[in-house]
């Protein structure tokens, strides 16, 4: 009886698989067969290309094309290019990178890079051209420009280390390739871009695949990223085959054959064995043990593309822990814990509560946002791990915790403190950081949950902005998001996130924030013990401290501060002061929140008195709450 109905349950369960492969192989020629095009520029491309129309199974990794305003983009690393034109006859691509399109003032100060994707420099065509900014004001300079998006700031370029020795004393530069000349034209030479070419095999291989009446794609539910030759008969390793049935086609009637003998549940087990990746996804789909929000991950995952960083299974995730031992905190997301990679670095492994209503989101808002940063004020993700309910994000780890406990330090606590100037250089470093999310980054991305708690220091206390569970993407030219609840931590959010009167939530409602844990930076606010209950409420008395500020009466501020020390609480507190303006478009960017902290005071305007009080501040440890619109 039993060898019976295990007899039936595999006829089934292989009929079942022959019928949905010979379905899916159908569809993906289907699919496939329809080219990339974008505009005038980018017309027919074809595999290795993939992307709008054409899922990642129709091309191969690193060669993802997206369309936006009849403009081709490629993301590589943390770099977005326009693509300008595709020869695929001979492998090669004119890209150019998109943050110099504009502005030859980027605020994406990172030499340009191809390492890690399947293209490489055409040496013989390319200049090489270093940028520089922040040059001395009194030296005198060639080859210069002033940027565009400020008119007072000035730029300078060397080509080929060609005078690069004049810019020695500069402070900051950047080295971008092109194909022309320069000459004179810099702005008209970046435009025109560089031509980069990719591995010439992967358009022989192709060829054979066309030539035989197939379309060329990749087996993506392997690790080995196999090639494969879609036809209207099946898939085929390199070539489509003149028999109606495919080699799986048959194997798998081969085993229905086999059922009846003694040799039948060897065989199948050794099928099942070899290919245990693709069988245990067909049955997990099959019995719904994968369930609709896990497939939704899993389909965001493979429309990033190569994320640039690894994905770990739970055993790797429990060994780098060792199994969870040393744990670093706790909140409604779920638990931090120390761990270490094989080449010994240390890391910090945020794994995500299951229970939590919006864990997917975050998980998915981590990936997309800080997979694709890259800045030394905006923590690295250095990988992440997905086994269904299991959800892990792999972080740097950082020496000193949070700022939160530096902020709020407690009574009993052995935390040092931090001198003023060390707070300042934070308030800055974090400021760039955002900058660099709401300018710097190819996509604008709002975090909406700035706050001490999600402000890491490393060693040496250098502030990195963490958490972007909360996190929103949006275009660069997109000034208002629309938003389907309220998201943040009370005390932090904008007023316009809870109440729409007060204008649209933009990348303004980051500096709200930032202008709030600014404030307590300072020690403006009246500290409560936050070990005190969970109902225990903060106010900031901003009124108070603006009326000290008006008349220009000591702050009452702990300890005893220098001249210096007392000017940089001051200016501290009037930037926050400008930031919690609570109408949004009173509120300086946060590029014009830098300029006034580095500037001088004598310069700076008395922000206009507030109007508001801020909203209670819930004080518990590691929290990042998502808000219903009545919570606020």
């Amino acid at each position: 009886m039993m060898s019976n109905t295990i007899l039936v349950f595999f006829f089934f369960f292989f009929t079942t698989l022959q019928q949905s492969y010979s379905e899916n192989n159908d569809t993906s020629y289907s699919i496939c067969s329809k080219p990339f095009s974008c505009g005038t520029r980018i017309t027919n491309a074809s595999y290795p290309f993939w992307g709008g129309n054409r899922p990642q199974f129709c091309g191969t990794n690193g060669f993802k094309l997206t369309c936006t305003n009849n403009t081709t983009s490629l993301q590589i690393a943390s770099q977005k290019f326009h693509v300008l034109a595709i020869n695929q006859t001979q492998s090669t691509m004119r890209l150019v990178r998109t943050d110099f399109v504009y502005d030859r003032c980027s605020s994406n100060l990172t030499n340009t890079s191809l390492n890690g994707s399947p293209f490489h420099f055409l040496p013989n065509t390319l200049h090489n051209i270093t940028i520089f900014y922040d040059c001395p004001s009194g030296d005198h300079y060639t080859n210069n420009f002033t940027c565009q998006n400020d008119s007072s700031k000035r730029g300078f370029y060397a080509v080929n280390g060609t005078q690069a020795q004049q810019f020695r004393n500069c402070g900051v530069s950047v080295q971008v390739q092109v194909s022309g000349s320069v000459g004179n034209n810099l702005k008209g030479a970046l435009d025109e871009g560089f031509d980069v070419q990719y591995d010439a095999d992967l358009s022989s291989k192709c060829k054979t695949c066309t030539e035989s009446g197939g379309v060329c794609g990749t087996n993506n539910e392997t690790d080995s990223s196999q090639f494969s030759c879609y036809c209207p008969t099946g898939t085929h390793a390199s070539a489509c085959s003149s028999h109606k049935s495919s080699s799986k086609h048959k194997v798998l009637k081969l085993v229905l054959g086999f059922l009846g003998t003694g040799i039948g549940l060897p065989l199948i087990a050794v099928i099942i064995c070899r290919n245990k990746a693709k069988v245990w996804k067909f049955i997990k789909n099959q019995l719904g043990l994968m369930n609709k929000h896990d497939r939704n991950i899993e389909a965001f995952l493979e429309s990033q593309g190569p994320l640039g960083i690894k994905r770990y299974n739970f055993s790797d995730v429990k060994k780098m822990t060792n199994s969870f031992k040393v744990k670093l905190g706790e909140g409604g997301y779920g638990s931090v814990y120390k761990g270490k990679l094989p080449n010994g670095s240390s890391v910090a492994v945020k794994m995500l509560n299951d229970s939590k209503r919006n864990n997917g989101e975050e998980f998915v808002n981590e990936v997309a946002s800080i997979s694709k940063t890259s800045h030394v004020n905006v923590v690295t993700l250095v990988g992440f791990c997905l086994e269904g309910s299991r959800k892990a994000l792999i972080y740097e780890f950082m020496p000193n915790g949070s700022l939160e406990k530096f902020v709020h330090k407690k009574a009993d606590q052995s935390t040092p403190a931090l001198s003023w100037d060390k707070l300042y250089q934070i308030a800055i470093g974090i400021a760039k950081g955002l900058e660099y999310l709401h300018k710097g980054c190819n996509t604008k991305i709002v975090h909406f949950d700035i706050k001490p708690h999600n402000i890491l220091l490393d060693e040496n206390y250098r502030p990195k902005i963490s958490d972007f569970g909360l996190a929103k993407l949006g275009t660069k030219d997109e000034s208002i998001m629309s938003m389907s609840y309220a998201r943040g931590t009370v005390g932090y959010v904008a007023p316009e996130m809870c109440n729409k009167s007060f204008g649209g939530v933009s990348h303004k409602s980051d500096v709200y924030s930032y202008g709030m844990m600014l404030l307590e930076m300072v020690g403006g606010q009246k500290n409560a013990n936050v070990e005190a209950s969970r109902s225990s409420e903060i106010y900031f008395p901003q009124l108070v401290i603006y009326k000290k500020l008006e008349v220009g009466s000591d702050l009452g501020l702990d300890g005893v501060m220098s001249t210096e020390e007392n000017e940089l609480a001051k200016k501290m507190i009037m930037v926050g002061l400008w930031c919690i303006q609570t109408i949004p478009s009173q509120r300086p960017t946060i590029s014009r929140v830098i300029d006034m902290l580095e500037g001088s005071m004598d310069s700076m305007e008395m922000p206009p008195k507030p109007t508001m009080s801020s909203p209670p501040r819930s004080t518990t440890d590691f929290s990042t709450a998502s808000l219903s619109g009545d919570s606020c």
